[in-house]
């Protein structure tokens, strides 16, 4: 059974086996000086979803976070929290980056 996974997936790109995902393909996300410096607010606290729908209008894309930041959000759920700062990139970055 051939399992495709949406552009906005953390996982596009990883190939499926049965009842199994493969080794996932880590999706990179271009760290660029232009990528504005962000203190995640309070009502975005362990919900990088709605910040990614309120800045890209897709709240599947909030995982970019946790790509473009490692070193902060080693954890994208429980590491988003409201103080942390973050990069956020811009959405043409995305648009290259995951051919969306």
């Amino acid at each position: 059974m051939a399992v495709t996974y949406s552009k906005t997936s953390p996982f596009f790109g990883t190939r499926f086996y049965g009842n199994f995902l493969d080794v996932s393909n880590k999706r990179k996300i271009t760290k660029l000086a232009s990528d504005k410096l962000y203190q995640i607010d309070r009502i975005y606290h362990l919900r990088p979803d709605l910040l990614a729908y309120d800045i890209y209008g897709d709240s599947a894309l909030w995982w970019v976070f946790a790509a473009r930041n490692p070193n902060t959000l080693k954890d994208p759920l429980f590491d988003f929290v409201t103080g942390n700062q973050i990069y956020l990139p811009a959405k043409d970055t995305l648009v290259t980056d995951l051919g969306l």
